[in-house]
């Protein structure tokens, strides 16, 4: 029996704060898929299609529905409830009727002293050749089975179980997908942020030469601004790089083809989030939480496989028949049938004991991990929703951050022009800038990774995922 495992959504950790001025010259680590680990099926997919010269235009949408075609994880899962289904038709085997048939024609002669028949009196020893013909149609049927029934009845919760991962598995890939594409308009944005810094980093330099040429500033304010501009250009290429990389994780994930140049089609959503309440949230998880649903599958499957294991020292009732012509050719040959009906009674069997041992064992596991899946789902959705709060204030607070350190930009640059401040003043206030927007690129990720988090934690991953973005009702 296959189990399925399922995979947790949440704890969901926001790290909004903008790195400090020194270190945005450091390659950037890309951020985390929040509630699924950073390696595993669900990273990979299986390149399909042919390969376009132009970069592919890619909403969110389409993105999703690729990677629900083309995902490793689906596929997998796919796998495992063909594997669930053929376990059913392996225990339906052992409850429907067994038929066969058999076409024989021997040609024989057999020594009756070798088989212990010699001295008798006017029997030769040795007899034949003769011809048999035998056309046997053998049929078996076992009429009480409770092991056999019981085996039936835990391969069809098996393959319930199976199903409810796959479906579950759907759930997690659109969480995947959504968070690589949320990461990739990140990556861009902080490649625009990067341009544009570069572009005020070149305005300052030009104006701090131009000033010095007129004797109203001291080549240091030159040096200064020199060396801002030297390191805006690397922020671009780190930006530039970490934004290819992400489109890279999110190529593979959906099974994009090798060396496809990606296009992210949609802007990062900046919608605010419609957030049930606890209660209602819980008990929507309950309803829709495939994971959920299939751990009671498999405890279901497992008091099966108990009933299944106790039915081995039952008596069972079999019949047997078989019918067919036989005779020393088919033109003469005469139909002949035997019926048997039998009954069998384990009087010992070591391992059937052994069985029954093994499925209690499993039943008390199943069940306890049943009793921990209600208790995750809970502590999920109530963490999925305490994130989605925090990120949003986090991406009002970073907003307000944005709008000040601009002004403060506008008016360290007025100041220099007018000879009344150096390029300290200016270099630290693009710093700040630069700072903020980062922060607020970091927000506006963390907040929508949160409410998709959400709707992965309420089980609604692939049906509504537009409406936790978008915030629709």
């Amino acid at each position: 029996m296959r189990l399925l495992i399922p995979t947790s959504f949440l704890m969901l950790a926001l790290a909004a704060a903008a790195a400090p001025a020194a270190a945005q010259t450091a390659p950037a680590r890309p951020m985390p898929i929040f509630g699924l680990p950073d390696a595993g099926v669900f990273s990979g997919g299986v390149p399909t299609g042919r390969r376009t010269d132009a970069p592919l235009p890619l909403t969110l949408a389409d993105a999703i529905a690729r990677g629900l075609q083309h995902n490793l994880g689906v596929i997998s899962r796919e796998a495992d409830v063909d594997m669930a289904r053929g376990g059913r038709w392996q225990a339906l085997s052992g409850v429907l009727p067994t038929v066969s048939g058999r076409i024989a024609e021997n040609r024989e002669v057999i020594n009756l002293a070798a088989l212990g028949f010699s001295g008798f009196s006017g029997v030769p020893s040795i007899i034949g050749p003769f011809s048999v013909f035998d056309a046997r149609l053998f049929v078996s049927q076992p009429v009480v089975d409770a092991n056999g029934l019981f085996r039936l009845r835990e391969s069809i919760q098996s393959l319930s179980a199976a199903r409810h991962g796959y479906r579950n598995a759907r759930d997690l890939v659109t969480l995947a997908v959504t968070t690589l594409y949320l990461q990739a308009i990140a990556s861009d944005s902080r490649v625009a942020v990067a341009r544009a810094q570069l572009d005020t980093a070149e305005a300052l330099a030009r104006l701090a030469r131009d000033r010095k040429q007129a004797g109203l500033v001291p080549a240091i304010d030159v040096l200064r601004a020199e060396v801002q501009l030297q390191s805006e250009r690397q922020r671009v290429i780190v930006a530039e790089n970490t934004s290819a990389k992400q489109k890279l994780a999110l190529a593979r994930a959906i099974g994009l083809p090798l060396g496809q140049a990606v296009a992210i089609a949609d802007a990062m959503p900046d919608a605010p989030a419609r957030v049930p309440a606890l209660d209602d949230a819980v008990q929507q998880a309950y309803a829709h939480r495939e994971d959920l649903q299939g751990a009671q599958a498999a405890v279901r499957a497992a008091e099966a496989g108990q009933r299944a294991a106790f039915g081995e020292h039952l008596p069972s009732l079999h019949v047997d028949a078989n019918w067919g012509p036989i005779g020393e050719s088919a033109s003469t040959a005469i139909p002949t049938y035997t019926v048997a009906t039998t009954v069998r009674v384990p009087l010992f069997t070591g391992t059937g004991r052994a069985h029954v041992i093994q499925a209690d064992a499993t039943l008390r596991r199943r069940r306890a991990e049943l009793d921990d899946a209600r208790a995750r789902v809970y502590y999920e959705v109530q963490a999925a929703l305490l994130d989605v709060q925090a990120a949003e204030a986090q991406a009002e607070v970073s907003a307000r951050a944005v709008s000040l350190a601009e002004q403060q930009l506008v008016q360290a640059r007025d100041r220099f022009a007018a000879g009344v401040a150096d390029t300290i003043e200016v270099v630290q206030a693009q710093e700040a800038l630069a700072g903020a927007h980062d922060s607020r690129i970091a927000s506006l990720y963390g907040y929508n990774a949160a409410k998709a988090a959400l709707a992965g934690a309420i089980g609604l991953a692939e049906e509504e995922m537009p409406r936790f973005l978008g915030g629709r009702p």
